[in-house]
């Protein structure tokens, strides 16, 4: 498990990371509602990805109310499929009794 991606591993950031990638956007709003999370907890979570360059934030407005969007990025998309490669490695192992 030592290969396992820690970044992506939390429950949050790998329900963000699993919907950017499905998806390759979303509004704020968006995942907050799918998560069923509070803006801080959001917030914190997506800034993390960010930080790793998993995603991209873009704020705007949308007439006079602030709309943000989220991007998975390349290095994201890659992140993630890394993950699954990992996690199958390890059922494949369990299967055999390694």
């Amino acid at each position: 498990m030592e290969n396992i991606d820690k970044l992506i591993h939390s429950n949050t950031r790998l329900a963000i990371i699993t919907y950017l990638y499905k998806n390759k956007k979303a509004t704020f709003n968006e995942l907050k509602e799918i998560l069923k999370i509070t803006d801080g907890n959001l917030s914190v979570n997506l800034s993390k990805l960010e930080m790793a360059d998993y995603i991209r934030i873009e704020k705007m407005f949308k007439g006079k109310i602030p709309l943000t969007i989220c991007y998975i990025t390349k290095k994201g998309e890659e992140a993630f499929i890394n993950y699954i490669n990992e996690l199958e490695k390890i059922i494949k192992e369990i299967k055999r009794g390694d």
